[in-house]
């Protein structure tokens, strides 16, 4: 009896840990895409996370535009982001203080790190 209380505690404890993890991917994140050429550009997201899934918007070279298809488990997450007639796929894992995240743009994956802006803190 003892071994089935603690274990649904900590079956408990796991799932409020996770849940969290996913409450603290909320807000802004940003950070610089790098291309192979050496032209940076900026990154802007502002998530938004209900239960498993992932929506907000991310700022691209046509302005704010919405994010398509979000899915996230708490500590990795993808979506899809369509500018300049390119659907652009990200895949990411949330860190807490940080978030790695991989653009595929024309084929290639490009590895960013995104921060919350001083201002969110």
């Amino acid at each position: 009896m003892k071994r089935k209380i603690f274990t649904t505690t900590m079956l408990v404890g796991c799932f409020m840990v996770c849940l969290a993890a996913i409450a603290d991917l909320n807000g802004k994140w940003s950070g610089k895409l790098v291309m192979g050429d050496g032209t940076e550009y900026p990154l802007l997201y502002n998530f938004k996370v209900d239960g498993d899934k992932l929506t907000g918007t991310a700022l691209t070279p046509d302005g704010d535009v919405e994010i398509a298809g979000g899915k996230t488990d708490g500590t990795t997450f993808s979506f899809s982001v369509t500018t300049s007639g390119m659907d652009i796929p990200h895949t990411g894992k949330f860190y807490g203080d940080s978030t790695g995240i991989d653009l595929e743009i024309n084929g290639s994956k490009i590895h960013s790190v995104l921060k919350r802006p001083e201002e969110s803190k």
